[in-house]
């Protein structure tokens, strides 16, 4: 796998970190700024960004959540390697206590023009659109799998043919 130059990685890391602190209403702290070593990283604080959690039983949301970014000397050949800090109850994310990995699927379409604020963005999308469909395979992911599709199934259903069938598609 190809690397960029490092004095060439490191500009366009401080550039896409000022921009992902801009263009999003998220918190960016890189932990060494002056990017002595690799991987770089970075703790994140999406906030406004509604999430599933449990709490005493009951599911509801939070608008805040903390996760860590690894950025490889390999980016942006390579997508940052996410890990979940807060609490959440996700099928696509593990708890802290299971390991907090991130499905990354959303961005298997990950391209050298990819960004740090087109990572948040996406983690955004899988946080309010969550694939009870692949969960990962922990107990509690698999729980929020379980909750998902049952409130899927229990979705109401529009007549065939009307506005609502043509958005399914």
């Amino acid at each position: 796998m190809p690397s960029l130059p490092k004095p060439i990685l490191l500009a366009r890391l401080q550039n896409e970190i000022e921009a992902a602190r801009t263009k999003t209403r998220h918190v960016v702290i890189v932990e060494d700024p002056a990017f002595k070593e690799f991987p770089v990283a970075l703790t994140v604080t999406l906030r406004k960004t509604p999430g599933p959690v449990r709490k005493a039983g009951k599911v509801t949301t939070v608008d805040t959540h903390r996760l860590k970014l690894q950025i490889t000397r390999d980016y942006p050949y390579q997508k940052p390697i996410v890990q979940w800090m807060s609490e959440i109850f996700h099928p696509n994310i593990m708890t802290y206590a299971e390991g907090g990995f991130v499905c990354t699927r959303f961005l298997d379409e990950w391209r050298i023009d990819s960004t740090v604020a087109d990572f948040l963005k996406g983690l955004e999308m899988l946080l309010v659109n969550p694939n009870p469909r692949n969960p990962y395979a922990t107990c509690i992911c698999n729980e929020a799998a379980a909750y998902f599709l049952a409130r899927q199934a229990e979705a109401p259903t529009a007549p065939k043919g009307g506005k609502a069938a043509a958005n399914r598609l």
